[in-house]
């Protein structure tokens, strides 16, 4: 992946917060021309960079206002089996996020359901389709504190 310079970084700073804006008004903000900026933003997504752009939405709009944070212990003599996991992982829509960790559990996901009912689906769904996962430590989210996903770009 290539360097990023200052103009880079002020522009991934702006769009991670609104990425509809316009490239006169990224420009304006960090003092390059409309065109430069675009440059800038195609070469950042073509080159990876900028993996994604998106429209975080409301839950509870969407119907799925609960959220739900596992802590999955996989058998310890199973880890390569962690590539098939990531495949069916991919299927999920309401696997939202996982990490492989340190501490008492391997892997942590963040998972919207409708409700406790539908949760318990998706993780028996999990479980029969993944037999390396051996157990899932549930935590149920009560009240939202700070959602985002904004990554800073050190200077």
């Amino acid at each position: 992946m290539e360097p990023i310079d200052h103009f880079d970084r002020k522009i991934l700073g702006i769009i991670q917060v609104d990425c509809q804006m316009k490239a006169e008004a990224i420009g304006d903000l960090v003092g390059l021309s409309a065109s430069a900026v675009q440059r800038r933003l195609k070469r950042m997504r073509d080159s990876g960079i900028i993996t994604a752009e998106i429209a975080l939405i409301d839950r509870k709009v969407a119907g799925n206002p609960m959220t739900f944070i596992a802590g999955m212990e996989i058998e310890r003599e199973n880890y390569d089996a962690l590539s098939k996991f990531r495949v069916w992982l991919a299927k999920q829509e309401h696997i939202q996020q996982v990490y492989y960790v340190t501490g008492s559990v391997d892997l942590i996901a963040i998972i919207t359901a409708r409700d406790v009912g539908e949760y318990d689906e998706i993780t028996a769904n999990l479980m029969s389709e993944n037999p390396q996962i051996k157990r899932i430590h549930t935590n149920v989210v009560l009240k939202d504190i700070k959602l985002g996903m904004f990554v800073p770009v050190a200077e």
